[in-house]
């Protein structure tokens, strides 16, 4: 027995810091599992003086008096010293809780302007180009929670009407699927987020394949003959970088070069041409030696004749 009570963590006491509407949420929450709550919502009952009461009233009202005390020491331990001495004139738990309530969650006419700001906020979310599913239902669901903290109760049914018809194009199919097949009074937000998270998957997918085709194609078409990470052949160079290491040349099929690129086939090319050059000059030289010596076979024949 007494290991589980060493066991047994007891809640903090939500502290405030300045922001009422996520402190009052939490400290709600907390005289809840108390069940001090009703103390907040509910005055400690009261009598007309002169009136005689039972012992069961007597009893009843006790109870009442030790609970409103308890939950007003958790409410002088939540605040701040500054903020406790303004309400320490404040008998009840209620009274304490509605002095804090009106000094910082503001005026009914500040509120209901928050509330209408919200609102309207609220009916301009559509989900942007690129963002994803998790992403959006994070934010509509944050103006949602805003929403009902000031005091409108939207139910998740409006929640989930809103996102189906502020999902975009691609999402159509899924979304009139849902619409028919399910019941949207009865769906859950985690349902529908689920579903919709299944599609953003598949689409992404289908997504990576056609990128995938799509640079296999242009790497294909890139250059001539057998093209490719491994072509042969002169072929055209891929803009950006590109990396030749796997690249066969069709010349010397050696690896990291194109053939207009070989340096063997370069080599080749200086020698043929001196070689071309060679040919050229000795035929050139032949073709002088047989004039000369047909000019000079002339020359004798005409002494001849002489």
């Amino acid at each position: 027995m007494s290991t589980e009570r060493s066991s047994f963590v007891q809640p903090s006491i939500p502290r405030f810091d300045g922001h009422y509407d996520h402190w009052s949420m939490l400290m709600e929450n907390f005289l809840r599992s108390k069940e001090y709550w009703s103390l907040v919502e509910n005055r400690i009952t009261t009598y007309a003086e002169g009136t005689v009461l039972t012992e069961a009233q007597l009893k009843t009202l006790e109870d009442q008096k030790l609970k409103d005390l308890k939950a007003k020491n958790y409410l002088f331990q939540a605040i701040d010293r500054a903020i406790l001495e303004t309400i320490l004139k404040k008998d009840t738990t209620k009274d304490i809780w509605d002095s804090l309530k009106k000094k910082y969650q503001g005026t009914a006419r500040v509120k209901r302007a928050q509330l209408q700001a919200l609102r309207k906020e609220f009916e301009m979310l559509q989900i942007k180009n690129g963002e994803t599913v998790t992403d959006y239902f994070a934010r509509t669901l944050t103006v949602a929670n805003k929403i009902r903290i000031h005091g409108d109760r939207m139910e998740d049914v409006t929640v989930i009407e809103k996102i189906l018809r502020s999902m975009t194009s691609k999402y159509d199919y899924v979304v009139c699927s849902i619409e028919e097949s399910k019941d949207t009074d009865a769906l859950l937000i985690d349902e529908l987020q689920s579903s919709l998270l299944v599609h953003e998957q598949r689409m992404t997918c289908h997504d990576i394949e056609e990128q995938a085709l799509k640079v296999s194609h242009e790497n294909y078409t890139s250059g001539r003959g057998r093209g490719g990470f491994r072509g042969r052949g002169k072929g055209r160079v891929h803009q950006g970088p590109f990396d030749k290491s796997t690249v066969e040349c069709y010349h010397c099929h050696e690896l990291g070069h194109f053939q207009y690129e070989c340096p063997q086939k370069e080599n080749e090319n200086k020698a043929n041409v001196a070689e071309t050059e060679e040919e050229m000059l000795l035929m050139a030289f032949i073709d002088q030696k047989n004039n000369q010596n047909c000019t000079r076979g002339t020359w004798t024949r005409a002494t001849a004749i002489i």
